[in-house]
């Protein structure tokens, strides 16, 4: 994936270990707004239920929202793209907005630690 910083020279945080908790800890360092919503998901997904079958899912989940929010250029390019889906009134239009939306969450998922 392509950095997409705000500015041309800045540089990214790098992707943390593919782990709940390297995951955990770049969001508290970067994105500490994050936390909550981390942390719910995590009670509802995971610690309320004592299954770590969804813990593959969770992790690539947050992997992709650490990777967008990382990058201020790219978190604001894809706020950007929601608030105008949600705006439209052109059901196309709105709908070709969320799948660029898509392609840049699953362009996420390729992202190597350390990168």
């Amino acid at each position: 994936m392509v950095a997409h910083a705000a500015e041309p020279d800045a540089v990214l945080p790098p992707m943390p270990e593919r782990t709940p908790k390297a995951l955990r800890r770049a969001l508290a360092e970067d994105a500490p707004h994050l936390l909550p919503d981390f942390d719910k998901h995590w009670k509802r997904a995971i610690a309320d239920t004592y299954d770590l079958g969804p813990v593959p899912a969770f992790v690539a989940r947050w992997w992709c929202e650490y990777a967008i929010v990382r990058d201020p250029g790219l978190d604001a390019h894809v706020r950007d793209l929601y608030r105008r889906a949600e705006e439209s009134d052109d059901f196309s239009e709105a709908q070709a907005l969320l799948e660029e939306v898509a392609k840049i969450r699953y362009r996420t998922r390729d992202l190597e630690p350390g990168e």
